[in-house]
């Protein structure tokens, strides 16, 4: 996880949000999580593939069939999520990212924040908003 003395610029902490897409995109969820201080990544993954797959598919998986957890046994579709719009808060310490689906905006952003440690500086996240 990256940590800086000082609060890092906007252009810092966009990159270490683009690199953290970067690396689920890839399916490399362990570096993802480590990238960042992470929040559980099952809850951000579920939320994602909901949004995005299941409703591609009109909602024909209802959340308690077997195949409701597809998401865990093929990562693939996370290769086509991307980050689209970046919402800056108005210090530049929070952002949400909409996010795509085969190039159509989902239901579910992401949200980081910085956020101040005993060690220093580092990127927190990410909550879903809907």
């Amino acid at each position: 996880m990256r940590i800086w003395t000082e609060h890092p610029a906007k252009a810092e902490f966009e990159a270490v949000v683009r690199r953290y897409f970067d690396l689920l995109r890839a399916g490399r969820i362990p570096e993802a999580e480590q990238l960042i201080d992470h929040y559980p990544v099952r809850h951000v993954l579920k939320s994602l593939y909901g949004e995005s797959v299941a409703a591609d598919a009109d909602g024909d998986e209802a959340d308690d069939s077997p195949a409701a957890d597809e998401w865990e046994r093929d990562l693939s579709w996370l290769g086509e999520l991307s980050p689209a719009d970046f919402h800056w808060g108005l210090t530049d310490s929070s952002v949400y990212v909409e996010i795509t689906y085969r190039a159509r905006i989902i239901e579910v952003a992401l949200g980081f924040r910085v956020r101040a440690t005993d060690a220093g500086w580092v990127v927190a996240g990410p909550a879903t908003y809907w």
